[in-house]
Parts: C-alpha cells; sequence; structure tokens
C-alpha cells in the first residue's frame, strides 16, 4: 500500500465519501449535496458563488447540484433586494431534516475515524491538518 500523503489523503476522501454515502442511502442525496448542506449549515441565504468557493466545487458543477437539490424541494433560490444577477440559496425545511441527518452521519464517521486515538493526539493532528488545508488554499 501506497503511504505517500497525497494517496493517503484522496483515499481517505474516497472512503469517507464513500461510507458516507452509505450511511446516507435512505436519504436520496448524491455526491456533492451533503457538503452544500454542511456549508448552508452556518450559511443559509448564500449566493451560488459563495457557496462554490467554500465548498471548493466548480461553478458549473454546483449549478447541477443546486438543481437537482431544488428538484427534490431540499433548497429553494431566490433574488434578494431585486438583484438579478445573484440567486441566494436557503435551506427549505427539508433540507434542514437532511442537513442534521449529514451531521450525524459525519459525528459518527469522525467518532470511528479517530477510534484508539487519545485527545491529544487528536487536537495536534487537527492543528496540522488545518496548516496543510492553509498551505495548500494560499498557494
Amino acid at each position: 500500500m501506497d503511504t505517500s500523503f497525497h494517496y493517503l489523503l484522496m483515499a481517505n476522501q474516497a472512503l469517507l465519501q464513500k461510507r458516507l454515502l452509505s450511511g446516507l442511502k435512505d436519504t436520496c442525496l448524491s455526491p456533492g449535496q451533503p457538503k452544500v448542506l454542511e456549508y448552508l449549515k452556518e450559511h443559509n441565504g448564500a449566493s451560488q458563488k459563495e457557496i462554490a468557493r467554500g465548498c471548493h466545487i466548480e461553478a458549473a458543477s454546483l449549478t447541477s447540484i443546486l438543481g437537482r437539490m431544488e428538484e427534490k424541494g431540499m433548497i429553494e433560490r431566490k433574488m434578494l433586494n431585486g438583484n438579478r444577477r445573484s440567486l441566494y440559496v436557503f435551506l427549505t425545511e427539508k433540507g434542514s431534516e437532511l442537513r442534521q441527518a449529514v451531521a450525524k452521519e459525519f459525528e459518527v464517521l469522525e467518532e470511528e475515524a479517530f477510534q484508539g486515538i487519545s485527545e491529544e493526539e487528536k487536537t495536534r493532528f487537527m492543528k496540522t491538518f488545518f496548516r496543510i488545508y492553509d498551505n495548500l488554499r494560499q498557494g
């Protein structure tokens, strides 16, 4: 097995995504949607541009993700202040319920991922992991 940083990062992301969608199989969520629901938890009413940036998703990909979410009644897009150039995205009641299911599943997965790891080790890892994120984000 390859133990390089890039391989482990990609493998962990793939495993997390697969396990997340498996744990949410009864919810009708598809790839990309849990991330948007999580983002809207703290940024309900965000513009599509803000969501794309915050979720690290290309604008074109986000447009199709949001379209499917709107069709399924998870979100609604609205114009604010008569600005036709920007649509703002809001969770519906169904979207809020699904967001809670996503949050619970993330808790389960995180608990499993950190099994056998002390709080001190977890804290150190998360600080380092954030620094890596910050380095890559700024580069």
